[in-house]
């Protein structure tokens, strides 16, 4: 079996104040499990901004390819020097449970998340379970939560399905 390898680095410093500071804003504002999501998401704004870098001397048909895999994304990218503006957080803005935030099908990130990872949202009538999904712009209006039954509907259906089966016999 082939190791993969790690899609991200570490920071150099460990203990660096204004990092962990801002990390951590971060992992409330968005709902993120741990600093190792911020750090994937860092490592693919850097792999952006490096095809940005090698695209820069190339021709205008090569650089429109990125821009229009980043575009369909939902990043407002219209140049080279936009791509190399990206943050972090614009990439963590399109994640689902973000998605699902702002559209209101959730209160709040943490929730989000929660409905992700127990199989409760739909993107075209398939079920996606992975919080680190990013929302293309053209599937962010079919995106559904399954609707959940408090457990004392349950009980009362549970209960008729019975009653109806007894009464078959």
């Amino acid at each position: 079996m082939i190791r993969k390898k790690k899609r991200f680095s570490r920071p150099r410093k460990p203990f660096e104040g204004a990092r962990i500071k801002s990390e951590d804003a971060l992992v409330l504002q968005f709902g993120l499990k741990n600093k190792k999501e911020i750090w994937k998401t860092q490592a693919k704004v850097d792999y952006f901004r490096s095809r940005a870098k090698a695209l820069a001397k190339s021709s205008l048909e090569d650089q429109e390819v990125l821009f229009g895999k980043l575009r369909a994304i939902g990043l407002k990218v219209n140049s080279i020097a936009d791509v190399l503006g990206l943050k972090v957080e614009d990439l963590l803005n399109r994640r689902l449970p973000t998605v699902l935030v702002k559209k209101g099908l959730a209160t709040k990130p943490k929730q989000a998340r929660q409905f992700v990872t127990h199989k409760k949202v739909l993107i075209n009538n398939q079920v996606v379970d992975s919080p680190s999904y990013l929302v293309p712009i053209e599937y962010e209006s079919s995106i559904k939560v399954k609707v959940i039954k408090p457990a004392s509907v349950k009980k009362v259906e549970k209960s008729q399905e019975a009653e109806a089966a007894m009464g078959e016999n």
